[in-house]
C-alpha cells in the first residue's frame, strides 16, 4: 500500500477533510516519526509496533565474496521494528 491509498481509504472515511488536508496529516506524522527515530528516540504506535535504531557493529576482517579480498565494513545504524502482539494475531489467524 502506498501513501496515495491510505489517503484516499481516509477520505472514504472521512469525506468532510480534503484531499489536501489528509495528504498533509500524513505527511506530519510520517515527519515526526523520522525526527525521533533519527535522535535515536524509539516510537511505538499501539496496536502496530514499535520502531527503534539498532547499530550494526563494524567488522574489520569482512570479506568480498566476489574476490575474497579482506574489507573494513563500518558502523551502521538501521530501523528496527517489533510488531505489537495485537498485530502478531493478526497475521497469525
Amino acid at each position: 500500500m502506498v501513501k496515495s491509498e491510505i489517503i484516499k481509504k481516509l477520505k472514504q472515511k472521512n469525506p468532510q477533510f480534503t484531499h489536501l488536508q489528509l495528504e498533509t496529516l500524513i505527511d506530519i506524522i510520517l515527519d515526526t516519526i523520522i525526527e525521533k527515530i533519527v535522535i535515536n528516540k524509539p516510537v511505538e504506535i499501539r496496536s502496530l509496533g514499535r520502531f527503534m535504531i539498532k547499530t550494526l557493529k563494524e567488522k574489520h576482517n569482512a570479506r568480498n565474496p566476489k574476490t575474497n579480498e579482506l574489507i573494513y565494513v563500518p558502523k551502521k545504524r538501521k530501523i528496527s521494528f517489533k510488531m505489537s502482539k495485537k498485530l502478531q494475531q493478526e497475521i497469525n489467524e
